[in-house]
């Protein structure tokens, strides 16, 4: 519950305030002159102030309600202050605007406007609260990856940071890492991170995606054969566990590998060794082995689809890439660099990105932004271009009277399935503004 300190030597304006904010949640705290208030205001947290200007009656100055703020602005400069009083000079009102007040009002005020400046204010310090408390972390997380080969991974989300942090923080290990995440995220790039930041960096990595094989060859790409191990195998092959050796091997859609496969996959995972198809030669590999699925892995496990010793094995280490749908701050950063050179994305184009759900993960994005800049006929890409719906830019300055209505926000959920970030980006509210209004209308998310 935020907290409101009321400044005012009156006793009943302090109790018309404090009554008039219990009924909306907001506890307060009253004080009768400015050396109790910075007492106070150096003791407990307060969220907003709303302060008399005038503490002598026999004057109309507001000489110590001006003292009063300057402090205020000194000591506590991130603090809101909405000014009080009963003698309004417009000139005084102007300066002190300028000064950094919130809001001046008169007496006696309008509740209306009273409550809507406030709940904008505690919005506004809320939001500003919790991006710098995300900044924090995100510069503490930045400076982790600082020094590490990202391969050139394009990122500004903090889901995604952490995800990097990590996977530069295991590839110090010797362990296997699953990467899981939907198709389209990017698992093979943070393969690549993994290896490019091992002590095999300078191996090679080498990639097989196992649901692009049938099953008869995945074994053969794996480990090799010899002349005459299958049809058509005319000379002896190559298999990726020897191509691989003092590298990295990446193994996509791990979850399409047939079971023979998989028994073989775990013996070598186990033993570091192998033998190619038609051959009795055992060879020994030193590989790290990193793999990936879309699928889930525990259910095929379930459906006697998937070998659970051979998922522990893999599943040493796990690193969950989220959908971009829930990185949206990556949505933008990503647009502009599949963009070609001398192209921009429009006012229009960027509300459009950002309002997607993106199935297709970045993958579709990138399809997206590339076959608008083909068609588009300017530099500069509209929403239009993209084949993305329109969406309207925000109200410039939103008051209680423009606060989008239950109906609208239920929908705008609905269509988003229940993320909140893509929701307020259509509603043209930031995600805290929206999780507040969730809130006081009493909406479930699902």
């Amino acid at each position: 519950m935020p907290t409101i300190l009321v400044v005012d030597d009156n006793p009943a304006v302090a109790t018309a305030l404090e009554t008039l904010f219990s009924l909306h949640d907001i506890a307060t705290r009253a004080v009768q002159s400015p050396d109790e208030a910075l007492a106070l205001l150096a003791r407990e947290p307060v969220d907003l102030v709303v302060q008399d200007m005038n503490f002598q009656a026999d004057t109309t100055s507001g000489e110590e309600g001006m003292a009063l703020f300057g402090e205020i602005r000194a000591r506590f400069p991130d603090l809101p202050v909405i000014l009080l009083t009963a003698w309004t000079h417009l000139e005084s009102a102007v300066d002190l605007v300028r000064a950094g007040a919130a809001d001046y009002l008169a007496k006696p005020w309008d509740d209306r406007k009273l409550l809507a400046t406030v709940n904008n204010l505690l919005e506004l310090a809320e939001t500003r609260g919790e991006l710098s408390r995300l900044r924090a972390g995100e510069r503490r997380r930045r400076d982790a990856l600082r020094g590490h080969d990202l391969r050139g991974y394009v990122f500004d989300d903090p889901a995604s940071a952490e995800v990097l942090a990590l996977a530069c923080q295991v590839a110090r290990s010797e362990l296997p890492v699953l990467v899981t995440g939907p198709n389209g995220a990017g698992k093979e790039k943070i393969a690549e991170i993994v290896h490019a930041n091992s002590a095999v960096r300078d191996g090679p990595f080498i990639a097989l995606n196992c649901g692009a094989l049938p099953g008869e060859l995945i074994e053969a790409e794996l480990f090799g054969a010899d002349a005459g191990a299958y049809t058509g195998a005319n000379k002896a092959r190559e298999g990726k566990f020897e191509a691989a050796d003092g590298g990295t091997l990446f193994l996509d859609e791990i979850g399409t590998l047939p079971l023979p496969g998989q028994v073989k996959l775990l013996r070598v995972l186990e033993t570091g060794r192998f033998q190619r198809l038609g051959s009795n030669r055992e060879r020994a590999v030193k590989v790290r082995v990193v793999s990936a699925t879309n699928a889930d892995l525990p259910a095929l496990i379930a459906a006697g689809q998937f070998r659970e010793d051979l998922y522990y094995r893999l599943n040493a280490i796990e690193l969950r890439l989220p959908p971009l749908a829930q990185r949206p701050d990556d949505i933008l950063p990503l647009a502009r660099h599949f963009l070609p050179e001398g192209r921009q994305l429009g006012e229009d184009a960027e509300r459009a990105l950002r309002a997607h759900r993106w199935p297709g993960n970045v993958r579709e994005l990138r399809n997206t932004i590339q076959r608008a800049a083909l068609l588009a006929r300017g530099e500069r890409i509209g929403a239009g271009d993209l084949g993305l719906p329109a969406v309207p830019a925000p109200a410039s300055a939103a008051t209680a009277a423009d606060e989008p209505d239950r109906e609208a926000i239920e929908a705008a959920l609905a269509r988003h399935d229940g993320i909140v970030a893509q929701a307020a980006a259509e509603l043209g509210l930031s995600r805290q503004a929206l999780y507040r209004r969730l809130d006081r209308l009493g909406i479930r998310r699902d």
